[in-house]
């Protein structure tokens, strides 16, 4: 007979089927974070009339999408 309390094997099980998911969300977070500020710095030199490559404005929105959209995916489903 195992001696582990039945919450605390639930919580290793879950744990092991989906490893550092804590860790990866604040790193989505992060990264969203710093996408959403980036984004708002660009826009903000381009309102001030400054010079900005059309290529790093479609990066910066890309990173604006994808890091959000991941978030979203590794959120819980049992939930």
């Amino acid at each position: 007979m195992s001696k582990i309390d039945p919450e605390l094997k639930k919580k290793l099980l879950k744990e092991s089927q989906s490893p550092f998911k804590g860790l990866r969300r604040i790193l989505w977070i992060a990264f969203s974070g710093s996408a959403f500020l980036g984004l708002l710095i660009m826009l903000s030199k381009i309102a001030s009339g400054g010079e900005l490559q059309q290529n790093n404005l479609f990066i910066q929105i890309g990173a604006c999408v994808l890091f959000p959209t991941l978030l979203f995916f590794d959120r819980n489903k049992d939930l």
